[in-house]
């Protein structure tokens, strides 16, 4: 029987990969299994992340994985989705560390930006010499961010830019953030993106405390307060909501494919664990209860794995539009969701405590099911598309 991150597959959905895809996702594997994996209950304790393992994953080509030229790894859109998932079935905490770096970062630069802008930025990024960041949700608007309400005015040849940004990844550590804002006019259409540099004058940034989810990861508060910037900071290309909005897109896709490798992980501790424990004479995996919920979470994963591919092959062609995201990272989070509760089921008391992976990524993705557009706001998206009337804002 075939091998793969799951431990069997018996709808050899491994045979639907190129080998190019395999081998991006064993390389990144193998690195979450020798370097991630033996620290990550240190760091999920300590509220930290692991900032020496970055120039590792800059080598290896995980950051910008899928974007072109200026020493990025050019995989296609589903190598880069494997990757995704391999870095999530370590922690929501490491995917989303690459994929604010990738696709929250480095893709607005490489699609809005100047050659200047990314010649100057998106080597370092794709080594992993510089972080970046991405300012868009505010204290006040999480699901509606055409309602933010900072601003970048006009001031002799640069911008003055004020407000806050809030539940932004990477924040306090990151070199360069992209920051959206509205300019004159005040309107959707006035919002633009502009890349603030850590120790500008009026920039700062503080860590949010009392997390309970994604621990192993930086979350941060950006303030702005006059906060002065030259011409050559705007990213030309990038005007209205529908800018940040394509960023999101690219980062939601990562989502679909990264919630699959948590799913993935609770299901291999829960499936050894019940091997292994043996209660009233046998094994836990030899009763009928804990078979049913095995199988049900190893279905739920195989229908997510091949949702993804295909979401995958429509990327590939340049087909795949935010609804199709949309969709996949509605349906894997729930699933993921669902299958780590269950999977601490599994595990009975041992399933609360950090020796298992499990509680970890169950609260992780209590976040993922929230962030970049909760599970609501995404399931409007796809009423939308289904019935051809918005029920946004009634």
């Amino acid at each position: 029987m075939t091998k793969t991150p799951i431990g069997i597959d018996l709808f050899r959905v491994d045979d639907l990969l190129s080998e190019e895809q395999r081998l991006a996702r064993r390389a990144t594997a193998e690195f979450v299994d020798r370097r991630f994996l033996p620290v990550v209950q240190r760091h999920f304790r300590a509220g930290t992340f692991p900032m020496d393992l970055v120039p590792e994953m800059g080598a290896l080509g995980l950051f910008g994985a899928n974007l072109h030229g200026y020493g990025c790894a050019g995989m296609d859109k589903t190598a880069y989705g494997l990757v995704m998932q391999e870095l999530e079935r370590g922690d929501s905490g490491l995917r989303s560390f690459a994929s604010v770096q990738g696709a929250l970062a480095m893709f607005p630069i490489y699609t809005y930006g100047t050659e200047g802008q990314k010649r100057r930025f998106l080597p370092k990024m794709a080594r992993g010499e510089l972080i970046g960041c991405f300012g868009l949700t505010e204290p006040d608007h999480g699901s509606d961010p055409g309602g933010m309400t900072t601003t970048a005015r006009r001031d002799g040849a640069g911008f003055l830019l004020n407000g806050t940004k809030l539940w932004i990844t990477n924040g306090t550590i990151a070199d360069v953030a992209v920051v959206w804002a509205k300019t004159e006019g005040g309107g959707a259409g006035s919002i633009r993106g502009f890349l603030v540099e850590r120790g500008t004058p009026g920039f700062s940034s503080r860590e949010i405390e009392g997390k309970v989810s994604l621990r192993a990861s930086v979350t941060a508060e950006l303030s702005f307060q006059d906060v002065r910037l030259p011409e050559d900071a705007i990213l030309p290309e990038a005007r209205g909501l529908s800018a940040p909005l394509s960023c999101l897109t690219q980062a939601r896709y990562g989502i679909a494919w990264g919630a699959t490798g948590a799913a993935i992980a609770c299901f291999a501790a829960a499936r050894d664990y019940s091997i292994e424990r043996t209660q009233f004479g046998r094994p836990l995996a030899g009763f009928q209860i804990t078979q049913e919920k095995l199988a049900e979470v190893y279905s739920e994963i195989v229908k997510a794995q091949l949702l993804n591919l295909r979401l995958g092959q429509l990327a590939d062609r340049g087909e795949a539009t935010f609804l199709h995201v949309s969709v996949a990272k509605r349906n894997n989070v729930r699933a993921a969701l669902a299958a780590a509760r269950t999977c601490r089921e599994i595990l009975g008391a041992n399933g609360i405590i950090d020796d298992y992976p499990i509680i970890r990524h169950l609260v992780n993705l209590e976040t993922v099911y929230t962030y970049e557009g909760t599970h609501d706001i995404h399931t409007l998206i796809l009423g939308e598309a289904l019935t051809g009337m918005s029920a946004f804002g009634g």
